[in-house]
């Protein structure tokens, strides 16, 4: 038998959660992260200002909904070994907030107070294996939806070859998560940049200033309410482009 016959079992053969007796991982409902806005026009641009000729896009909101059990392959493994490790540490069954698969990717919606414990464990525990933050990166879904900050981190299992997805929601007005650099060193300019850019206060980094803007920039760059345009693109020999939302319409 193969490694992948014995670590990725089919949904509702032998292995899989549908034959364990635990049930596997059912993460808490209440609170679960919403995170899909219509989207309108290429860069967010009303009226005149808009020359790219995308003005008239129009993309529907999808929000990937929570996966329910078995989630197939090694998806329920890891679900399962999760479930275990943290019910050893005394974790709260609703440090995981929601469990989404989607696109042949797992997601774990994990709650701000219990992340840096989460991680640990993810990389600690000897069926898990998680030793690797490849990225942490952020989004911003827009004033219209709630808890519109995501934190997303990218973890890489070196020793059984897999990768997940741990991702935190909070809202704008309080978006304080804790740094991961205590487990993941990995994480600290990514922080930085998620910081420099949506504005994510990472608690306990150990250096948290920007490092793509001037330290004097005002605002983050990458959230969708920033304003478009402002500053003129300038070229060698003085030849400038105005922002786009100073740029004639042609339609």
């Amino acid at each position: 038998m193969s490694k992948d016959e014995i670590t990725q079992p089919a949904p509702g053969t032998p292995g899989s959660s549908a034959e364990r007796p635990s049930g596997g991982l059912e993460p808490a409902s209440s609170g679960a992260p919403a995170a899909g806005r219509e989207r309108r026009g290429m860069f967010g641009v009303h009226g005149s200002g808009d020359t790219s000729g995308y003005g008239g896009l129009r993309l529907p909101a999808y929000v990937p909904p929570a996966a329910e059990r078995p989630y197939g392959g090694w998806f329920d493994e890891v679900a399962d070994a999760l479930l275990a490790a943290l019910g050893e540490k005394g974790l709260p069954a609703d440090a995981v907030q929601q469990v989404t698969v989607d696109r042949g990717e797992i997601t774990f919606y994990v709650r701000r107070d219990h992340l840096v414990e989460v991680c640990r464990t993810l990389r600690d525990d000897p069926a898990l294996r998680y030793e690797l933050c490849s990225s942490v990166s952020g989004v911003d879904y827009g004033p219209e939806t709630a808890q519109r900050l995501h934190s997303v981190y990218h973890l890489t299992s070196m020793t059984y070859r897999r990768r997940i997805r741990v991702e935190v929601v909070v809202d704008v007005e309080d978006p304080h998560i804790p740094s991961v650099v205590e487990v993941y060193p990995t994480a600290d300019f990514q922080e930085r940049e998620t910081w420099d850019m949506f504005g994510i206060v990472y608690d306990g980094h150990p250096a948290l200033t920007r490092i793509l803007m001037p330290d004097d920039w005002d605002g983050h760059p990458q959230r969708k309410d920033y304003p478009l345009g402002g500053i003129p693109v300038e070229y060698k020999g003085g030849a400038e482009i105005p922002p786009p939302d100073q740029r004639r319409a042609y339609s």
